[in-house]
């Protein structure tokens, strides 16, 4: 049996144990991942290292489907994936960015594409409307969904933060750190103008992402 894809204690709230697992943080900041003539999607030129038999492979749809592909085609917000497969370990990295481990266990998560950087090919990926929140923080219109059995490596700038949101205490979250969420959230984005901000005079958080529900969201602690 192989071991949980989460190994550092501080890591661990994100963690739950599972029979069989590819991912690991060989370091804060470096992915392995152990294949046995298996296969996961990656980030293109993500790799860093490898050992044994190993082939890289573009990926032109990475498990979303032919509409997602396509959504994301026109709007020019295409994820550049590889799949990586054989047998050996594979090391992942990306510009020295802090790598989290997520394991899902048939539940839902939305993700900033830019901040996810290799999963199993056993996850269903697809696209979400992002809306404001995209266009304000420069990352797009749509965000990446994933969902079912199998585990995400994400990245983040600093240790990735999990808040957590109840029906009591919903959670407004500046959108240059927003990560992803999971649970049943609903979402919608907040305009906090006034008269110091025609003036000039704002704090600079004149816009905020609100959730509402019951889950968990992940923001890093540095602005994009």
């Amino acid at each position: 049996m192989r071991r949980s894809g989460c190994r550092r204690p501080r890591r661990d709230r994100f963690c739950q144990e599972q029979a069989v697992t590819r991912f690991r943080n060989n370091s804060d900041r470096l992915l392995e991942v152990t294949l046995q003539n298996e296969k996961v999607l990656a980030i293109a030129g993500s790799m860093v290292a490898y050992t044994g038999a190993i082939k890289f492979e573009k990926s032109i749809l990475g498990g979303e489907g032919i509409f997602g592909a396509l959504k994301r085609k026109v709007t020019n917000e295409g994820m550049q994936l590889m799949q990586t497969s054989g047998t050996g370990t594979v090391f992942f990295a990306q510009n020295a960015a802090e790598i989290t481990v997520i394991p899902l266990s048939g539940e839902k998560m939305t993700i900033e594409s830019s901040s996810l950087l290799a999963y199993d090919t056993s996850l269903k990926t697809g696209t979400s409307f992002a809306g404001l929140r995209g266009a304000v923080s420069g990352q797009g219109l749509f965000s990446t969904t994933v969902e079912g059995q199998g585990n995400i490596a994400v990245i983040s700038r600093g240790n990735l933060i999990m808040l957590e949101v109840t029906p009591s205490t919903p959670l407004r979250v500046d959108p240059d750190a927003f990560i992803g969420y999971k649970g049943n959230i609903t979402q919608e984005f907040v305009f906090d103008v006034n008269w110091r901000t025609m003036v000039g005079e704002a704090s600079g958080e004149s816009y905020q992402h609100k959730f509402s529900g019951q889950g968990v969201v992940f923001i890093q602690p540095a602005e994009r």
